[in-house]
């Protein structure tokens, strides 16, 4: 392959890339290619078959204008690249002039090789995936590490290896890295910000962390080490198998994270829990399943299949997410000393009416020659106050909870399959027998739906027992 270079009309000149020299094709002056025939010499170029063949025009003018200034005739080299090569440079930073809208001076375009206008991080540390302005420091979050680069400022050292701060004429100045191995991965979409403290996710190392003035904190560590191992080993970012989203929840003041762990999966698993800085913690679960997250003049919002949600709306019922509503729940443990064997008779709450209790499970006892299955006790459901009631002979029951002075209780019926030995069991008797019972309550569906539901404290009355 090659380039040649025809004259066609006065003062133009015309670039040709010859595509093939299969079949001895050479380059026709109109851009076509001429093929010789049988008895020797070219076909004539027919409009039928002409610009087979991609050729370019330049004018010899500047401009191409009417009597403007001719370049000079001479040699005109050009250079066409077969197979070019680009060379990309995922951990350096470039930056163009300046732009003024009061002076009207706008070189956002002008990238001037004249001048050192690159900045690069340490390779090794992985591609750059996220940039963030904070006042005279600019934040880069590579796969692997957190940097911070001075603008308009760099650092100077002394031979004792001292440093200081100093005013120079350089727009991006040192690059310093953050003490901590950690990145946010290939997920910049979990990176979110509230005043001085930044959040991010570091798949990769299977953690979420907070940047603020005191370094990098790992916040998945407060309780949740094992939930974001499991969770984040099931997400590939890298293919596009699952997603990270983060964003602040300005009404709330919390750090709302969605993980999905395969977006091309129909039923893929969603995550969506919150990160309180009051109790340095993960507070709860939510059953919305956002695309993005984000905060304007105190309002929450979520985008989902390209619609704009608002949330924490007075028009909207509680729990309810882009047009579905969901119970809400709270899954406890009851495991008062530890040690003992109990059996839990009663389970009773303090707090609004329409709360039912739809698990109450003990632990499961351990497998031996001796017992050869697994087996727990456990209670069918609890129905709310007014979900339980019914009429029998002119009086109203209740088949769940029961109020006395503001306070609802239950009896334990349980609910467990026959077992070798057993003379009584299932609902032919009551309480649960266990070291520690997991219980889930959550709100039902007939009592005041959409309205405020508030639970204060959960107790339950047990005897001590022996197997």
């Amino acid at each position: 392959m090659g380039a040649v270079i025809e004259v066609k009309y006065f003062n133009s000149f015309v670039l040709k890339k010859v595509n093939s020299t299969e079949n001895n094709e050479v380059p026709a002056w109109n851009g076509s290619l001429g093929i010789p025939s049988s008895e020797g010499g070219y076909p004539v170029i027919s409009p039928e078959n002409e610009g087979s063949s991609n050729w370019a025009i330049e004018e010899a003018r500047i401009r191409g204008g009417y009597n403007n200034t001719n370049v000079d005739y001479g040699v005109r080299a050009y250079l066409v690249e077969e197979e070019p090569e680009a060379s990309i440079r995922s951990n350096s930073l470039i930056y163009s002039g300046i732009f003024n809208s009061r002076t009207g001076i706008n070189n956002t375009n002008v990238f001037s090789v004249a001048e050192e206008i690159t900045k690069s991080a340490d390779p090794a540390n992985g591609s750059i995936q996220k940039l963030y302005a904070e006042d005279t420091n600019l934040i880069i979050f590579q796969e692997s590490k957190v940097s911070r680069a001075l603008i308009d400022k760099d650092a100077i050292y002394t031979a004792e290896g001292g440093g200081s701060v100093t005013n120079v004429n350089t727009t991006i100045g040192t690059i310093q890295p953050y003490a901590g191995n950690y990145g946010i991965s290939r997920d910049p979409g979990s990176f979110a910000v509230y005043g001085y403290r930044k959040y991010f996710t570091d798949k990769d190392r299977n953690t979420v962390l907070r940047l603020s003035m005191d370094g990098l904190t790992e916040i998945s560590s407060y309780g949740m080490n094992d939930f974001f191992r499991d969770q984040f080993n099931d997400i590939d970012s890298s293919s596009f198998q699952g997603v990270l989203c983060g964003g602040w929840d300005i009404h709330n003041k919390q750090y709302v994270l969605t993980s999905k762990t395969n977006i091309n999966n129909p039923v893929q698993e969603y995550k969506t829990l919150s990160f309180d800085e009051s109790v340095r913690g993960w507070t709860s679960f939510f059953t919305y399943k956002p695309d993005h997250i984000l905060s304007l003049k105190n309002n929450f919002y979520t985008l989902k299949d390209g619609n704009l949600w608002l949330h924490y709306s007075e028009n909207v019922d509680r729990g309810s997410f882009y047009g579905a509503t969901s119970p809400s729940s709270v899954t406890f443990v009851f495991n008062p000393r530890v040690s003992s064997s109990k059996v839990f008779k009663t389970i009773s709450y303090e707090g609004s009416n329409g709360w039912q209790v739809n698990s109450f499970v003990s632990d499961a006892t351990g497998y031996d020659a001796l017992s050869p299955n697994f087996f727990s006790d456990s209670t069918a459901l609890i129905y709310s106050y007014d979900g339980g009631a019914y009429s029998e002979g002119g009086f109203t029951m209740r088949a769940g909870f029961d109020r006395k002075e503001n306070k609802y209780h239950a009896n334990l019926i349980n609910n467990t399959d026959a077992r070798s030995g057993e003379i009584v069991f299932g609902n032919s008797m009551s309480g649960i027998k266990g070291f520690y019972a997991t219980v889930k309550v959550s709100t039902d569906s007939t009592t005041n739906i959409g309205g405020l539901k508030e639970l204060f404290a959960v107790s339950s009355n047990y005897v001590e027992s022996s197997y």
